[in-house]
């Protein structure tokens, strides 16, 4: 079983990485020096669900990470 976890934390880790990897909004370098004039207020369409997305992966993440721990 905990085979499984590990196999499943494994997963999660790099769809987590790939998911926040995704979320790019180009502002580069740039934006560290304050040169991004863009403003975003909300999001919206494929933005927001992969947003809401990579919060549900890394629940996923942290709970096999406990499940592994306790068990």
């Amino acid at each position: 079983m905990m085979y499984w976890f590990k196999i499943a934390q494994f997963i999660f880790g790099v769809l987590l990485v790939l998911a926040i990897l995704m979320q790019n909004r180009g502002a580069g370098l740039g934006g560290v020096f304050g040169g991004s004039g863009g403003v975003y207020l909300s999001k919206r369409g494929l933005e927001k669900k992969l947003f809401i997305a990579t919060i549900v992966i890394s629940i996923l993440f942290f709970a096999t990470s406990l499940a592994i721990i306790i068990f």
